[in-house]
């Protein structure tokens, strides 16, 4: 089984922990965070680098998936990402063995699908996203690369969602319109 590092230890790293596990594909290896936490413990996994460690462990570990959180800004998630491929990581898709992808679905790299998420035929998602637990992207939509669609949002058929977009908890969107780049869309709302 192929080992992966996972980038970052609160609470996304948590949720991302359980899909791994529960998902059978890669092993942890440890997780990269802040230099005053190695040696702490993220549930089970022990903190075993920085940021600055990332271009030394690569010639260990191939895979890494980044497992910070984003919800006012993407700006730490995109930074990391790209020291990341840069030090010659694999970002691989994660996919919950709860949640469904069309196999007419496109998911780009180090994006992770979480708990009983549904991605529908002809939808893409880009590089770097999270779609949170019980998402709905339906048919024909298109997520841009680092956004973070959170739990239980509905992305109704043909919508776009621009690149660096936050959609809250809850939020609904009517169909075929576009949320533009760098969008904050609170929880809970309807999008028309």
């Amino acid at each position: 089984m192929d080992e992966i590092l996972l980038i970052g230890g609160g609470g996304h790293c948590r949720s991302v922990v359980d899909v791994i596990e529960a998902e059978n594909r890669f092993k942890i290896a440890g997780i990269i965070d802040q230099p005053q936490l190695i040696g702490t413990k993220v549930l089970n996994y022990e903190v075993i680098g920085c940021d600055e460690d990332l271009k030394s462990l690569a010639a260990k570990y191939k895979n890494a998936l980044i497992t910070v959180g984003q919800i006012r800004a993407p700006d730490l998630r995109i930074k990391l990402f790209e020291r990341v491929k840069e030090a010659g990581f694999i970002l691989p898709v994660i996919v919950s063995p709860r949640a469904y992808v069309s196999s007419y679905a496109k998911v780009g790299e180090g994006s992770i699908i979480m708990h009983d998420a549904l991605v529908n035929a002809g939808a893409q998602v880009g590089d770097n996203c999270i779609i949170n637990s019980k998402s709905l992207i339906e048919h024909d939509s298109t997520i841009g690369h680092h956004c973070h669609i959170s739990t239980s949002v509905t992305i109704n058929g043909g919508v776009k969602v621009e690149g660096k977009s936050f959609i809250g908890s809850g939020a609904v969107t009517k169909e075929y319109i576009t949320i533009s780049e760098c969008s904050f869309v609170k929880s809970g709302v309807v999008i028309k």
